[in-house]
């Protein structure tokens, strides 16, 4: 089978093609990896657990974001070179490595989880099911960032410094949706998380491998919860009529900005 695997660092590089020998079963990185022993000893990837739970095989195969170790080579066109690239969101280190040390600097800038005080004197909450599994779907994240890559925000308009993306949005809701949290987070999702800036085409829902369903059951409830808060006409006539009594919290919040 032929392919054709980027080579190079930040500085630059090429398709570099490759031929080897594939058997039934094989998945991309099994191929990556037969490549690297055969011809390109000094390719570099990323990998670990090749069961498609540790996220760190993400790559473009064909111009689409997957995992190498989850892509059958059986599912590919056998009559064309498997184009192998890294993610393009993220600067390159070398070949199929890329630097996704951003992601984790966002995650650092998200409000941690404040729970309520305790239900009762044995420091136990009450919580229904219901509410546990609403945010249950969002802890199955396997931080691939493949939703990071695939984003337009952030992949054609790279604005890094304005929003968080996808994986960081489903953070932060399975923070805001969760039955014991207190925090408030809307301010920064509508400012400095930049939510604004997705328009919702459900590019990430589909290349998440863990099937999690980011656009409705994430990304819109928390514009709705933006929306709310800061557009609401009800909610605005609410804050000026409260914020006329003295010391009342709208008050306080209106002379804050």
């Amino acid at each position: 089978m032929q392919f054709r695997i980027w080579r190079g660092d930040k500085s630059g590089g090429d398709f570099i093609p490759y031929e080897t020998e594939v058997t039934e079963g094989m998945v991309v990185l099994d191929a990556v990896h037969q490549i690297q022993a055969e011809s390109a000893n000094d390719l570099a990837v990323r990998w670990n657990c090749k069961a498609g739970k540790c996220g760190s095989c993400s790559a473009e195969i064909n111009g689409h974001p997957k995992l190498m170790c989850m892509t059958k080579l059986s599912d590919l066109p056998p009559d064309e070179p498997v184009k192998i690239e890294p993610m393009r969101s993220f600067p390159s280190i070398r070949d199929l490595v890329t630097d996704v040390s951003w992601n984790f600097r966002v995650k650092k800038q998200i409000k941690q989880f404040k729970p309520r005080k305790p239900d009762a004197d044995d420091g136990t909450w009450r919580i229904q099911q219901g509410e546990v599994e609403r945010v249950q779907e969002f802890r199955k994240c396997i931080e691939c960032f493949l939703c990071q890559d695939v984003c337009h925000v952030l992949r054609e308009h790279h604005l890094h410094d304005q929003f968080i993306g996808p994986r960081y949005l489903v953070y932060t809701a399975s923070l805001e949706m969760h039955p014991l949290d207190t925090e408030d987070r809307l301010a920064e999702l509508k400012q400095a998380h930049g939510i604004g800036f997705c328009n919702i085409t459900k590019c990430c829902t589909s290349v998440c491998p863990e099937d999690i369903t980011i656009t409705d059951n994430a990304i819109i409830p928390l514009k709705e919860r933006v929306v709310d808060e800061f557009y609401d006409p009800i909610v605005k006539i609410y804050r000026k009529l409260t914020s006329l009594v003295p010391g009342s919290k709208a008050q306080v919040r209106d002379s804050s900005g």
